[in-house]
């Protein structure tokens, strides 16, 4: 797709991967509305990038329909690509599971992009056209220690991407998925604090460029999936 006067939505835009992301997109001409869950987050990265800010939950189900619209309509009724980077991790060991810890990942990891997209798709339908990335882990391709909820969460949106790649490729909709190897982000940082680079791991720079590489093919074909490693993590 052609990247510049795009409408592009990207969730979990104010950190991190969806910031960098949501950057990079807006720089090539994009229209794009970031969410999160911190509204002075949120406001202060839609400006510094040039995005448009909307606070938004998508843990928060019953909400989910009418946010959808909502964004939407602050892309003037027009969307042609969902980014679902939202994510959440906890990582217990076993014997130390809380069924809440399942409870509190899924809801967003699985549950909540699964509604909000379910509800994106709709719009793609009408117009024959869209563009679904998940952004998962290489925790979608292999557990480790203390991997067992965030893991599984990321193993269930692998097959969520499978499954939607099989139901929409018809309705000319490209669904991806982007693994990316530990990123220096503030993922599962209380503080939301971004932690300084490493020369051993990857940046939000490294998948925010594979995301718009997925995007920017044309439309004749598309990547179902694509993992991204660190060059020498020693």
């Amino acid at each position: 797709m052609k990247i510049e006067n795009s409408s592009i939505l990207v969730t979990g835009g104010s950190l991190g991967i969806g910031k960098e992301t949501a950057k990079q997109l807006v720089q090539q001409g994009a229209k794009v509305v970031i969410t999160g869950r911190g509204k002075s987050r949120v406001e202060k990265t839609a400006k510094e990038i040039g995005a448009i800010p909307f606070v938004f939950d998508i843990s928060d189900f019953n909400s989910i329909k009418q946010n959808a619209e909502k964004c939407i309509a602050l892309l003037d009724g027009k969307i042609d690509a969902i980014i679902n980077n939202a994510g959440i991790g906890v990582f217990p060991k076993l014997g130390e599971i809380k069924i809440e810890d399942f409870q509190q990942v899924y809801a967003t990891n699985v549950f909540g992009l699964t509604l909000l997209t379910q509800e994106i798709v709709k719009s793609f339908k009408s117009q024959n056209y869209g563009n679904i990335i998940n952004i998962g882990s290489t925790a979608s391709l292999k557990g480790f220690v203390g991997g067992t909820v965030y893991a599984s969460s990321k193993f269930a949106l692998r097959g969520m991407t499978q499954s939607w790649q099989a139901e929409l490729r018809k309705h000319n909709i490209r669904v991806s998925l982007v693994n990316p190897s530990e990123v220096t982000t503030a993922f599962a940082n209380a503080e939301r604090i971004e932690r300084e680079e490493q020369s051993n791991k990857l940046n939000s720079q490294e998948v925010a460029d594979t995301i718009l590489s997925v995007l920017k093919m044309r439309d004749k074909g598309f990547i179902p999936e694509v993992t991204i490693w660190a060059t020498n993590p020693f």
